[in-house]
């Protein structure tokens, strides 16, 4: 977590044409690709805003600039298809207003999620018994999603950095997936905590919780092997678009599978600790 905060302190994310707008064309070509700098010669001619070209496997490139219009996506499909095949893939385009309008939405949806969770677990675990309080169980879960979705925003700052991949709304909507799959995991081991406090009384509540870790476990670890299937054939053969989406949500379930166990439900002992000491 700590290398997460400073990865996103030193670098940052890199935010993607949906938040700052622009427009990205991705192009194959159906026999061997030319290099990059004759690329960018070759549109220079057109005078594009913040220009990038990014190879993207073998035969294909990524262009990015400013917001373009239509006229000025032919004219850059006709100055590629000089004495070259090329098959165009994808064409978006974004304008600047909508960009901004599209990052306060998103701020403000994670945020709505999260409170929403929380209110739910405190809702749910409400008359719970034992040294731990609902409210407790709430912010445990907190804690928990919270990492859950630091360790992927630190994973995407340094690839931002080192490999220029971007922030885009799949990306997004794969963090608010991983906030729903890691809390699936947590209420079913802080359930199997409250049903064995019911069941057992007064008994240490530590020993309870590692009880109940070790009763769902199985349960836990069978879901998450589930989940990273279908990811990872995405991930493998889904193409370009899709990669970085299933990117998010393989290291988000495992990051949210690991702290439903090592995490959520140590900072539930720890508060059922201080009370006893108090």
């Amino acid at each position: 977590m700590l290398a997460s905060i400073a990865a996103l302190i030193v670098w940052g994310l890199k935010p993607g044409i949906d938040f700052t707008g622009g427009s990205i064309l991705e192009v194959s070509y159906l026999n061997s690709r030319i290099a990059n700098e004759e690329i960018e010669q070759r549109l220079a001619g057109l005078k594009l805003d913040s220009l990038s070209v990014q190879s993207a496997g073998e035969k294909s490139i990524i262009i990015r600039t400013k917001y373009i219009n239509e006229e000025t996506h032919q004219a850059i499909l006709s100055a590629l298809r000089e004495n070259q095949s090329i098959e165009e893939r994808r064409f978006e385009s974004v304008g600047s207003v909508i960009g901004r309008e599209l990052k306060q939405k998103t701020f403000m949806l994670v945020f709505a999620c999260l409170l929403a969770i929380v209110f739910y677990i405190a809702l749910a675990f409400r008359k719970v018994r034992g040294p731990v309080k609902a409210w407790q169980y709430a912010l445990s879960s907190l804690i928990s999603l919270f990492h859950d979705i630091l360790i992927p925003l630190g994973i995407f700052a340094v690839l931002g950095k080192f490999y220029g991949v971007e922030i885009s709304i799949p990306v997004v909507t794969a963090l608010l997936t991983v906030i729903g799959c890691s809390i699936n995991n947590v209420v079913v081991v802080f359930d199997r905590i409250r049903e064995n406090t019911i069941r057992k009384g007064a008994v240490n509540f530590g020993e309870t919780v590692n009880a109940s870790i070790n009763q769902t476990l199985g349960r836990c670890l069978s879901t998450t092997f589930v989940y990273l299937l279908p990811l990872a054939a995405i991930f493998f053969f889904g193409g370009e678009t899709l990669k970085y989406f299933a990117l998010a949500l393989i290291i988000g379930i495992i990051a949210g599978t690991i702290s439903a166990v090592f995490l959520a439900s140590p900072v539930l002992v720890f508060w059922g600790s201080r009370k006893k000491l108090g």
